[in-house]
């Protein structure tokens, strides 16, 4: 039995742009747990594309069907690279996320000096070279490692 060549359906069309969308939302959020989870949809919605463009058909194996009905291996090769690369880099932003909870009790990217003086610039339309952080070379907080904060979680009943 052979069947049609027909392309991807709405349906499948619809769950790309969806699983895309809901990446680049969470991908934009400050949570490294949301940042996690927008990368996971995104890399999962990319995959969903590269499998839409391939050519439906047999399994390509020679000899089991003609060669003109035999589905595209190379999108279902590049979309098994696809998911060990966002195996990897889920498993790296999980260590990050773990390691930002353990040493500060939250996954939230806080802002830091820069990021407040370039807010402070561009609400008053300046433009600065300078560094106005106020840190010399060697006093600059960033390149030192400061003790781990105290947890913020707590027990109940402990202060």
């Amino acid at each position: 039995m052979t069947r049609g060549a027909a392309g991807p359906t709405l349906v499948l069309v619809l769950a790309v742009g969806v699983l895309v969308a809901a990446g680049v939302t969470l991908l934009l959020e400050r949570s490294l747990t949301r940042i996690l989870l927008g990368i996971i949809l995104l890399g999962n919605g990319v995959n969903l594309l590269i499998l839409l463009g391939g050519r439906a058909g047999a399994a390509p194996f020679v000899g089991s069907s003609p060669q003109g009905e035999m589905s595209d291996a190379l999108p279902q090769a590049m979309v098994l690279t696809a998911v060990v690369i966002t195996f990897g880099l889920t498993a790296f932003l999980l260590a990050v996320a773990y390691r930002s909870w353990y040493t500060s009790g939250d996954d939230e990217v806080q802002d830091d000096l820069e990021d407040r003086q370039i807010v402070r610039l561009a609400e008053s339309n300046e433009v600065s070279t300078a560094d106005h952080g106020g840190e010399g070379p060697d006093d600059d907080p960033e390149q030192v490692d400061p003790e781990p904060a105290r947890r913020r979680l707590r027990r109940d009943g402990e202060t």
